[in-house]
């Protein structure tokens, strides 16, 4: 009985490794918070232990792998709702300045950077202009006319 509570703590153990690498949202650590719980208590009374230090033991592991189980699910979560704010798909939403007239493809400078761009609305925009970014093309970027409350913000 000594093994295979020393085999449920290690498959225990790796599905809580698991779970911090895997998006499965808790599933996986819960299997495991289940497998090491249950592995300690069986080892613990299958050696001699007393039913006050399998008591123990079972509430010490629970607490223990609970808690970094809570702390991994939080932390993907947290970051599995967030956008993404790196490469192309971050320009979506930022204000730039019309560098060269958009007929029907010119330049418009956003975050420092000279980009090509067409307006996606039949708008006349022209050097100097503020633009918003709408949508991303490949390297191409749709702009329209900014509003007064989008050059505030």
């Amino acid at each position: 009985m000594v093994i295979l509570g020393i085999v449920l703590v290690l498959t225990g153990a790796g599905l809580m490794v698991a779970e911090a690498h895997l998006p499965t949202y808790g599933l996986l650590g819960l299997a495991g918070l289940a497998s090491l719980v249950a592995g300690g208590a069986i080892a613990v009374d299958a050696s001699g232990g007393g039913p006050a230090l399998v008591l123990v033991v079972t509430l010490v592991l629970l607490l223990i792998a609970g808690v970094a189980l809570a702390t991994v699910v939080r932390g993907a979560a947290g970051v599995a709702g967030k956008r993404s704010r790196t490469g192309v798909e971050a320009l979506v939403g930022h204000v730039g300045v019309v560098r060269h007239e958009l007929e029907p493809v010119g330049q418009v400078f956003i975050d420092g950077a000279l980009w090509r761009a067409r307006p996606c609305l039949n708008e006349d925009l022209r050097a100097g202009d503020q633009v918003v970014v709408e949508r991303v093309q490949g390297l191409t970027l749709s702009v329209r006319r900014a509003e007064e409350w989008e050059l505030e913000a």
